[in-house]
């Protein structure tokens, strides 16, 4: 009998920047995720803009506007029980503070979930997703400007109204402590960098407001549909120390409280202690209202979904960076690493989900997990990933052993079940899929889906809940 429960959701992930393409079409407007362009450097000297010849990988995507209906039958093949993507903001409310919808947009969303439905397949819907209207950025200053609640708040009652009976699971902000690590995309805000004091004032000021709204958007969605579920959405792959060494255990712990500062204001419904430190010694003049703290603390999140894909080391003293995989560090002589320079460590997805039950005891949602890699094609038109498949039978190992410690797991949606634009570097090369999409990091190709290897052994494990995770032998395979 399987350690997975019954009903467990077993699924993938994508977010609408990455995969619709369309980025005007049908009344669209410009998100964030819009003027970035392709590459390693894609956040350097950003220009809040369009920019000529230069090229954007989010305009075209995989193009999932006008193939969803053939993508999810593939899908459904796959045997997905969930689906998780976000719907862009912008599509919906071209600048992000009109006050009538654009029809279209809520229509494409609509015909989306039905189709979902018609198989079968439960939508994961994210509200924001790397996708905040640049409009809302370039008029209002993104997320440090309070009118960014209302305008977000009234977002999500249209879509909350429009799609009950369609949705019923939602989180908030896609990876909203990457507030640090990737301003832009997580809270539509270019911090000021002339001090560490004024960049954190626009950090912390942002994530209020971000708080706030997510507890506005739980109670709305209560309210509008008691069947709802909210979840806030976190980057928690975890952070080690090091060394032994005291300075660094305890740098370590301390890096790691600011990552988990945002989960514990939006599961517990307050500021923790630890913040008022942070207010003081850095001197910030944060805009708090009483009547704030009144929704949070009203508002908190039904489960916890987050974000794993490797662990990182820490030293004392280290400058902090990140990218869209977490908390970059130190090079750990222990693990192997993905062509990306990504450690692999399945032990820690167990580890985190142990840290995030002892802490906060509800329901877990592991909403992102997988290894991007390059994929070939052989002789035999065979796409043989066998270390997507050996990095899933792992993680799925993991969550069995962490579900036997007693966390309360109630999915996995694997990141990209079909090859779509990487967030970090905006390449098409660094695949994730179960489905190849014939495109490459220069926007060429004929976006031909293609299943690879580890369709079918995905397939295998949902099919078996998670009890067969046999890896097939393809020592006779094609030469590539």
């Amino acid at each position: 009998m399987s350690v997975f429960p019954e009903d467990f959701l077993w699924g993938g992930a994508i977010a609408a920047n990455q995969a619709e393409g369309a980025y005007l079409t049908d009344g669209k407007g410009l998100s964030v995720a819009d003027i970035l362009p392709v590459g390693k450097e894609r956040f350097a000297g950003l220009k809040l803009e369009i920019r000529a010849g230069v090229f954007y990988p989010s305009h075209d995507a995989i193009d999932f506007y006008h193939t969803y209906k053939e993508d999810i039958a593939l899908l459904a093949e796959l045997g997905l029980k969930c689906f998780r993507t976000s719907i862009a903001w912008s599509r919906m409310f071209p600048n992000g503070d009109e006050q009538e919808p654009n029809e279209k947009g809520l229509q494409f969303y609509e015909e989306m979930f039905q189709t979902l439905q018609s198989y079968g397949i439960e939508p994961i819907i994210t509200l924001s997703h790397f996708e905040t209207p640049l409009h809302l950025v370039t008029a209002y200053g993104g997320w440090k400007n309070r009118k960014l609640i209302d305008f977000f708040a009234h977002y999500c009652q249209v879509v909350f109204q429009r799609y009950q009976g369609l949705v019923t699971h939602w989180m908030t902000f896609n990876e909203i402590n990457h507030a640090h690590t990737l301003p832009l995309l997580a809270a539509g805000i270019i911090p000021d960098e002339t001090s560490e004091r004024t960049k954190l004032q626009d950090i912390y000021q942002a994530s209020h407001h971000m708080f706030v709204a997510s507890a506005k958007a739980v109670l709305l969605a209560h309210e509008i549909d008691p069947n709802n579920q909210v979840g806030c959405m976190l980057s928690l792959s975890p952070i080690y120390p090091a060394t032994c060494k005291p300075q660094d255990v305890f740098a370590a712990n301390e890096l790691r409280r600011r990552s988990l500062f945002y989960s514990d204001v939006q599961i517990r419904g307050a500021y923790p202690a630890y913040f008022q430190r942070i207010i003081t010694e850095q001197k910030l003049n944060l805009t708090i209202l009483a009547e704030d703290l009144i929704i949070i603390k009203k508002g908190t999140c039904d489960y916890l979904g987050f974000s794993f894909y490797r662990s990182s080391l820490h030293e004392a003293g280290m400058k902090i960076l990140g990218n869209t995989g977490g908390l970059l560090g130190k090079k750990n002589p222990y693990l192997e690493e993905t062509p990306w320079g990504w450690p692999i460590d399945p032990l820690a997805l167990r580890y985190v989900c142990n840290e995030l039950t002892d802490r906060y005891q509800i329901p877990l949602f592991i909403v992102e997990n997988g290894i991007g890699l390059y994929d070939s094609i052989n002789n035999k038109g065979e796409i043989i990933d066998e270390k997507r498949m050996a990095y899933l039978k792992e993680h799925v190992e993991m969550m069995a052993e962490a579900i036997k410690d007693g966390c309360q797991l109630i999915g996995y949606t694997w990141w990209g079940p079909l090859d779509i634009v990487s967030a970090g570097t905006g390449e098409m090369e660094k695949r994730y899929g179960f489905i190849y999409v014939d495109k490459q990091n220069d926007g060429s190709g004929t976006l031909k889906r293609r299943k690879k290897a580890s369709f079918n052994y995905y397939q295998q494990i949902i099919a078996s809940n998670g009890q067969n995770v046999t890896v097939p032998d393809f020592s006779e395979s094609g030469e590539v």
